[in-house]
């Protein structure tokens, strides 16, 4: 297992080089200049340009660029927040902090409802109960999140005046509420769906006939035998929304005025501020690459029969 984890951890590592390249290339082949604007002069765009060394050949940026994000030096804003290092930018003014706790908060609202969700559709398949779970699941995975985010703030909001109509920084328990709701609707869904369907899966296993047929109790049946088993395909997909559950933060952050990463991160966008764009991108990709191996661990806690390793190992 030591070997497999070492294997991952470089294979994470050279992964992460090829996102910082691809990022760094895409964000130069965009035509113009950051400091392009309707008042900025040729003199006064070359000038800004040799500050930040961004009149240098393209393989000299790109080197100068991983050399400092070696370094841990993520640049400094060029629009935004001008001359402000990009590091204290992410994680010293609580941009990063906030965009994770309402990610957390979200990710731990779809498991827990979407996992037990899925399990009663699974056990009262063919019922009321099912058919309802089913249409309310498909409806919560065809919502797009903007929608969702824009009808709960004028519901709750605007006509009912029950929580506040913008949630700031989240100080209030109850400013939480919405965002949490909109975020987390997509993934609580499908996570219920994909639940349902493993569920189904292991139930139909001949180990859980030979269980009930032993007289094993129902609860102890679903509980133990089968729900272990059915985690499987929910882990795996947990590792992708762990970090997808904080870039999908945007829309819900500038819907509902949170001055967290994702609406900084949109701003940043609009104005062009690419060592913020890019040192954005790189953080977000490396915490989907750090659940990834996360989840490949989390297997083997799950179901022990599972071997961590590769072939040669």
């Amino acid at each position: 297992m030591g070997t497999y984890i070492l294997k991952r951890i470089v294979g994470s590592i050279l992964i992460l080089l090829l996102i910082m390249v691809v990022t760094f290339l895409l964000m130069n082949a965009i035509p113009g200049s950051p400091f392009l604007t309707e008042k900025s002069t040729p003199e006064q765009i070359a000038m800004a340009e040799a500050k930040y060394g961004l009149d240098k050949p393209l393989h000299i940026q790109l080197w100068n660029y991983i050399k400092n994000y070696l370094k841990g030096d993520l640049g400094t804003s060029l629009k935004m927040q001008e001359g402000t290092p990009v590091k204290t930018i992410i994680f010293h003014q609580g941009k990063f902090l906030l965009s994770i706790k309402l990610g957390a908060f979200a990710l731990l609202l779809a498991v827990c409802v979407g996992i037990p969700l899925g399990c009663l559709a699974a056990f009262y398949r063919g019922s009321w109960l099912d058919g309802l779970l089913r249409v309310v699941t498909t409806i919560g995975v065809a919502i797009p999140t903007f929608v969702l985010a824009a009808l709960l703030l004028v519901v709750f909001s605007v006509k009912l005046k029950w929580v506040p109509t913008l949630s700031g920084s989240l100080t209030e328990a109850k400013s939480y509420i919405l965002p949490v709701i909109s975020l987390s609707s997509y993934y609580t869904c499908y996570i219920a769906k994909l639940m349902r369907t493993s569920m189904l899966d292991a139930i139909n296993q001949d180990y859980i006939r030979t269980a009930r047929a032993k007289g094993v109790k129902t609860n102890v049946l679903v509980l133990k035998h089968a729900l272990r088993n059915s985690l499987i395909p929910v882990v795996t997909y947990l590792g992708p929304v762990t970090a997808g559950i904080i870039t999908g933060s945007f829309v819900v952050e500038s819907t509902f005025s949170v001055p967290g990463l994702g609406k900084y991160f949109v701003q940043c966008v609009m104005s062009r501020d690419y060592p913020v764009i890019m040192a954005t991108t790189v953080v977000l990709s490396a915490l989907v690459i750090f659940a990834m191996l996360l989840v490949d661990i989390a297997y083997k806690l799950v179901d022990p029969r599972i071997t961590l390793t590769t072939k040669e190992d």
